[in-house]
C-alpha cells in the first residue's frame, strides 16, 4: 500500500509541476499570438488525443515523466508553414515574445508555488514555534550570549557591514521557526549580517546581531547551522500556534517564502559548481518518489509544501543556461540582443550536443546518489 501512495504521489507530483511548467509557454504563445501544434503531458504512445478547433492538438501519454509545447516555427524542417500562417511561426516574433515565452515555462513554476503556500496560509497551518535550544558549545550564538528557552519575534537584515547597528523599530516579525530557518539560510548563503529581536523565558527583550564576518561559510563538509548555533527546541504539538491568514496577506506572505526559497535554492545550485555545495546533495527521481510519498502520508499541507519547493527547483533548473533548457534558449536571446543576429542553427546543433551531455551527466549522478542512500547497505 506504501508503495502504491508513493508512486501515486510521485505521477501527481510530476503530473502537476510539468504541466504547469508546459502551460506557462502556452499561455505566452497564446498571448504572443504563436500558434501551438501541441500540448503534450508525458512522452511516448499517446492515450488520448483531443484536436481543439484552435487546431491544438491535446495530447496525454504512456510515459508520464514529462511534457513539451510544439509551436509553430520555420526553424523546424519537419514544418512546412503555409503563407498566411507564416505571422504566427514562433521565429517570426519580435525578441521579447519569444524570450517571453520561453521564460513563462520557469515562471508558471513560481506563480505556482506562491499559490500552494498561500493556500496553506489561507486554511491554517501549525507552526513550531521560534524558541531556540541551548546553543552548541563554541557556536557563534553561544559565543554571543544566546540560551535555551530564548524566543525570536523579530529579524533585521544588517547586509554586508561590519558594523551596521540594528534600527529598533525595524524589526520583521518572525511567526514561526519555518520562517527563521529560511530567513538563516537566506543570510549564510548570501553571506549577510543580521539581528535578532529576543524574547528571554523571563519575558524581558534583548537585540543580538550576528555580523557577516563572524558567520560560518557554506562548505560541503560542515552543517552551517549547527556552527551558527541557532536551533529549534523540542516543543509539544499542543503548544504550536496556527498561522492563519487572509487571502491577500497569505499571497503576500507566500511571495515572501517563495523568494527566499529560490535565492537560497540559486545560490546552493551554483554551490555545486563552486564546490560550496557537495554533489551528494543531488536527488534524482528515486528521492523524489519517496519525499513525495513520505509528504503525502503526513497529509495533504506537507504535499502541498513538498509540490511548492519542487515546482521552485523546476523553476530554477529550467533556467539554467543550458542548451535544452529554457535558460539555454534565453542565453541564445541574450546573445541576440548583444550582437544583433540570432546563433546560426549548427553553432545551436552543436551546442544541443553539450547540453544534453551535461544533462544526462547530472541526471546519472543525481540516480547514482538515489541508489546509495536506498539501495547500498
Amino acid at each position: 500500500m506504501q508503495a502504491l501512495i508513493t508512486l501515486a504521489a510521485f505521477l501527481l507530483t510530476l503530473g502537476v509541476l510539468v504541466s504547469f511548467h508546459e502551460f506557462g509557454h502556452f499561455f505566452a504563445a497564446r498571448c504572443c499570438g504563436v500558434r501551438v501544434l501541441r500540448f503534450a503531458v508525458g512522452f511516448g504512445k499517446p492515450l488520448f488525443t483531443y484536436h481543439a478547433k484552435n487546431k491544438t492538438e491535446w495530447v496525454l501519454a504512456s510515459i508520464p515523466l514529462g511534457g513539451y509545447v510544439k509551436l509553430l516555427d520555420g526553424r523546424d524542417p519537419q514544418q512546412t508553414i503555409a503563407p498566411d500562417e507564416a505571422s504566427q511561426a514562433f521565429d517570426r516574433k519580435p525578441l521579447w515574445q519569444r524570450s517571453l515565452i520561453v521564460a513563462a515555462g520557469p515562471f508558471a513554476n513560481f506563480f505556482l508555488a506562491i499559490i500552494f503556500f498561500a493556500l496553506i496560509y489561507v486554511s491554517g497551518a501549525p507552526q513550531l514555534p521560534a524558541v531556540l535550544q541551548s546553543p552548541p558549545e563554541h557556536s557563534v550564538a553561544a559565543t554571543l550570549g544566546l540560551t535555551g528557552g530564548d524566543r525570536v519575534i523579530g529579524w533585521q537584515d544588517l547586509g554586508s557591514g561590519q558594523d551596521v547597528v540594528p534600527l529598533f523599530g525595524d524589526f520583521e516579525r518572525v511567526p514561526s521557526w519555518n520562517a527563521l530557518r529560511w530567513n538563516l539560510m537566506d543570510a549564510l548563503t548570501g553571506e549577510n549580517g543580521f539581528a535578532l529581536e529576543l524574547e528571554t523565558p523571563a519575558g524581558a527583550s534583548l537585540v543580538k546581531s550576528f555580523y557577516a564576518k563572524d558567520l560560518p561559510k557554506i562548505n560541503p563538509d560542515k552543517d552551517p547551522m549547527l556552527a551558527l548555533g541557532i536551533l529549534p527546541a523540542l516543543t509539544p504539538l499542543a503548544e504550536w500556534q496556527d498561522l492563519k491568514l487572509g487571502p491577500i496577506d497569505a499571497l503576500l506572505f507566500a511571495s515572501k517564502r517563495v523568494w527566499v526559497i529560490t535565492k537560497v535554492s540559486a545560490r546552493l545550485m551554483a554551490g555545486l559548481f563552486t564546490g560550496n555545495t557537495s554533489l551528494k546533495q543531488l536527488g534524482g527521481p528515486l528521492s523524489i518518489a519517496d519525499m513525495a510519498g513520505k509528504s503525502a502520508q503526513v497529509g495533504w499541507q506537507p504535499f502541498l509544501a513538498f509540490l511548492a519547493l519542487m515546482s521552485i527547483s523546476i523553476g530554477l533548473l529550467n533556467l539554467l543556461p543550458f542548451p535544452m533548457l529554457d535558460g539555454g534558449q534565453l542565453l541564445y536571446d541574450a546573445w541576440e540582443l548583444v550582437a544583433g543576429k540570432r546563433i546560426s542553427t549548427s553553432m545551436q546543433e552543436q551546442l544541443q550536443k553539450v547540453g544534453f551531455f551535461l544533462l544526462i551527466s547530472m541526471s546519472l549522478l543525481a540516480l547514482f546518489n538515489d541508489l546509495q542512500r536506498y539501495i547500498s547497505p
